[in-house]
């Protein structure tokens, strides 16, 4: 059986994420119920990271914390993939810390 997946509204499921999902019927049904703002924010959060261990941290703590109640990664700024709107002041303030500590 093939479940179908609700994607975000710029990011489609990565395939991990997707079976990760798809394993856990809870996590599942709140997957489901989420916007598709939440959704993208999740996969964005999951997928923007460089390493390997670290995506699937995320992708478990994804599972966890839907379960928990979380409709949104916590203490993160957002994608910032989506082009619908331009960046708040804010993020880009974060933005640019970010940019100046890896220089």
């Amino acid at each position: 059986m093939n479940i179908i997946i609700s994607d975000g509204v710029v990011h489609k499921v990565p395939e991990d994420l997707q079976k990760a999902l798809t394993s856990d019927g809870k996590a599942l049904s709140i997957w489901v119920d989420l916007t598709p703002l939440a959704r993208n924010e999740w996969i964005c959060w999951t997928t923007l990271v460089k390493k390997e261990e670290t995506r699937k941290e995320h992708i478990k703590r994804v599972i966890e914390e839907l379960k928990h109640g979380k409709r949104r990664p916590c203490c993160w700024i957002g994608c910032v993939h989506r082009t619908d709107k331009p960046l708040s002041p804010s993020v880009k303030g974060i933005l640019n810390k970010r940019n100046l500590a890896s220089a």
